[in-house]
């Protein structure tokens, strides 16, 4: 199976990005997220794939973030939502963090709002992902906090209930005291111990 595609981006289209590698072009369906984010035509790219294999087809689902790939991977594990429909659910929220929301508060009026997604499909996602979506964040950053790694860890605090600016300060202070080359857990754990002082 294919799970990453590094090459030369040949050509892209909202929905589509075609990527050589090794003298073979693929045909990658992306989302408009990914698409937003995609270097110049000619430039080489990295996307993380999902490869999705039918008895009539073998198709290739690119992500330039992979927190949109495992969302993805997630949402097509719900029953009636297939690999097109999971794309247009990435496609139809400025971010994978707003739809982590969305569905995690059980937003039934935001994701029917997704072309093709009617209430019992809301439900479903809502029912079925809201306490399998503990890894992603649930709020769009408005600002940087830093690293990645420090922005996961701002997202987490504020999903427990923290104010942005004290989620801020805490994950700083962390980082300041050797966190910032820790994991995600060691990161989170310092910021949260700084929190209950």
């Amino acid at each position: 199976m294919i799970a990453h595609l590094r090459g030369k981006l040949i050509s892209k289209h909202p929905g589509q990005a075609i990527v050589e590698a090794a003298g073979v072009g693929y045909d990658v369906v992306i989302s408009v997220p990914t698409f937003t984010e995609l270097p110049a035509t000619g430039a080489e790219v990295a996307l993380h794939v999902h490869t999705h294999v039918r008895e009539d087809a073998l198709a290739l689902y690119g992500f330039i973030r992979n927190e949109e790939k495992r969302l993805f991977e997630r949402l097509i594990s719900v029953s009636g939502v297939g690999p097109k429909l999971a794309m247009t659910i990435l496609s139809g929220m400025p971010s994978a963090a707003e739809i982590v929301g969305a569905i995690r508060s059980s937003d039934v009026g935001r994701l029917t709002k997704i072309p093709g997604v009617g209430k019992k499909t809301a439900e479903r996602l809502a029912l079925e992902l809201k306490d399998k979506l503990d890894a992603f964040g649930a709020a769009p950053a408005k600002a940087a906090a830093g690293t990645p790694l420090e922005e996961d860890v701002l997202s987490a605090l504020m999903n427990l209930g923290y104010q942005r600016p004290t989620a801020e300060r805490a994950v700083a202070a962390a980082a300041a005291n050797g966190g910032k080359s820790s994991s995600f857990d060691a990161l989170f754990r310092q910021a949260l111990a700084s929190l209950s002082k």
